[in-house]
């Protein structure tokens, strides 16, 4: 029986990669779901502002909701998946579902900053105030905070962010893993504050527990920028852990004479 073959540089890269960056057909499912985010976001866009029709207590200030429930919803969705890749880095201990962690907190991150600001815009033109202390504004904060402190103590301990020692890299995982879980519990408290305690902010319009009346083409222009932000925020995720991914899997650079001296 013959020794097992040393891999290739392209093979240990490989290894380093999940399949929904590596795979064959990676790129073009990438490219054929940006140009899917780009109609779905169209549409949206035409039956937001063209179609559905203003409210009759807000006027076309209720328009923003087609941008700010979407993306609180795909917020939502990305801490839910910053919980389910803790859970497989802590099954498997696989560094790969650490990176889809990262990425998919730093999405949520992002997300959520979109979220606060665009209710301020809508808060400033109902309320005719930018911030209130109200249960649901002050938990999507601290949502954000616990989130954002995620992504720095991720950095604090493993400072090349999984490219260097791989004994730090998991001690960052580990670390990462639990503070990512125990941050998602945040989103049932986020979501359900306006149920629990007496708010300003108006109930949820489709994950209600007893879901209010809406028009039915208000419904639609809101299915559709959900549909488009949820598309985006995919393709967003895909290319962002495709750029990690590649930075991680970079072959070190051979010990050349002038690196060696210069160490």
């Amino acid at each position: 029986m013959g020794l097992p073959r040393p891999r290739s540089e392209n093979d240990q890269a490989a290894a380093l990669r999940t399949p929904l960056t590596s795979g064959r057909r990676a790129g073009g499912d990438r490219r054929s779901l940006g140009w899917l985010a780009a109609g779905l976001a169209a549409a949206a866009t035409a039956t937001g502002l063209l179609i559905a029709p203003p409210d009759a207590l807000q006027g076309d200030a209720q328009r923003l909701m087609y941008l700010h429930v979407p993306a609180a919803w795909t917020a939502y969705l990305a801490f839910a998946s910053v919980l389910a890749a803790s859970l497989g880095y802590l099954a498997t201990r696989d560094l790969r579902w650490d990176r889809c962690a990262r990425v998919a907190a730093e999405l949520g991150v992002g997300l959520t900053g979109l979220t606060i600001s665009l209710g301020a815009l809508w808060g400033r033109a109902v309320w005719g105030a930018w911030w209130a202390w109200d249960p649901r504004l002050v938990s999507t904060a601290l949502l954000l905070v616990v989130y954002a402190g995620y992504l720095a103590l991720r950095r604090a301990l493993d400072p090349a962010d999984g490219g260097g020692e791989i004994r730090i890299a998991h001690r960052a995982a580990r670390v990462a893993a639990l503070v990512g879980m125990a941050g998602f519990a945040l989103v049932p408290l986020v979501h359900l504050s306006v149920v629990w305690w007496r708010s300003l902010h108006q109930p949820a319009t489709i994950l209600a527990p007893q879901r209010p009346p809406i028009d039915p083409l208000m419904a639609a222009a809101l299915l559709l920028s959900v549909a488009a932000f949820t598309a985006t925020a995919m393709w967003i995720f895909l290319r962002r852990l495709d750029a990690v991914e590649r930075t991680v899997a970079r072959p070190a650079p051979a010990a050349t004479p002038e690196l060696l001296e210069a160490r």
